[in-house]
């Protein structure tokens, strides 16, 4: 526990914030759908220009899909998302009061959310002590030796049982900005790591035990 607690507060003190900065909850929503097998510099870009002529889920619901896939091309899968994000659009309008819904369960009722997006949403947008575990988050548990899990459920449980609740707001943008600068899916930047003394990984390469 101490060593987990050691590796956040360094984290924090060198790992660069992260860009989105929107808390409000509709935009976090419909950028963390966007963002699904998308490069995070093209889902920022794309969501803001998406939301500049749609900017609530009123007039997001009455768009054309085609008008919404242009809009946040080219993100993965565009065409397939732009009918997700009117449907999502429509169900808060008509079920919700145009608010996003702060508990899990609706959201996870909502097209296209899982637990990474209903997660984000509730840490992000309505201050909730969740974790939202992506691609960065479930790898660089993993690395460090935190967890050792096959899928993202499976590492959101086992953090929620190391991690101190106050870091399970953070943890997530803490980790994608680590994990985009410094701990890269391949080829980490292991020489440039503050935390290599911590972590599993490391160890084991200098062992001469993985790549």
């Amino acid at each position: 526990m101490d060593n987990v607690k050691k590796v956040v507060e360094l984290l924090k003190s060198t790992v660069p914030e992260h860009p989105y900065k929107s808390r409000e909850p509709f935009r976090v929503l419909i950028a963390t759908i966007i963002s699904q097998r998308t490069k995070d510099e093209v889902t920022y870009t794309v969501a803001e220009r998406l939301f500049e002529k749609y900017p609530d889920p009123e007039s997001m619901m009455n768009a054309d899909p085609e008008d919404i896939a242009r809009l946040i091309y080219p993100a993965g899968f565009y065409r397939q998302k732009a009918k997700t994000i009117k449907k999502v659009s429509k169900i808060l309008v008509e079920k919700y009061g145009g608010k996003v819904p702060d508990n899990i369960d609706a959201l996870l009722s909502l097209p296209g959310v899982g637990r990474k997006t209903a997660n984000i949403v509730l840490s992000r947008c309505f201050g909730q002590d969740v974790i939202a575990v992506d691609v960065h988050v479930h790898r660089i548990s993993n690395r460090l030796g935190w967890v050792n899990t096959k899928t993202p459920e499976e590492t959101e449980q086992e953090l929620m049982k190391i991690l101190p609740k106050e870091y399970w707001r953070d943890i997530n943008e803490l980790l994608v900005m680590f994990g985009r600068t410094i701990c890269r899916p391949t080829a980490p930047r292991c020489d440039k790591c503050p935390i290599t003394e911590f972590c599993k990984y490391y160890k084991e390469k200098k062992r001469g035990r993985v790549g």
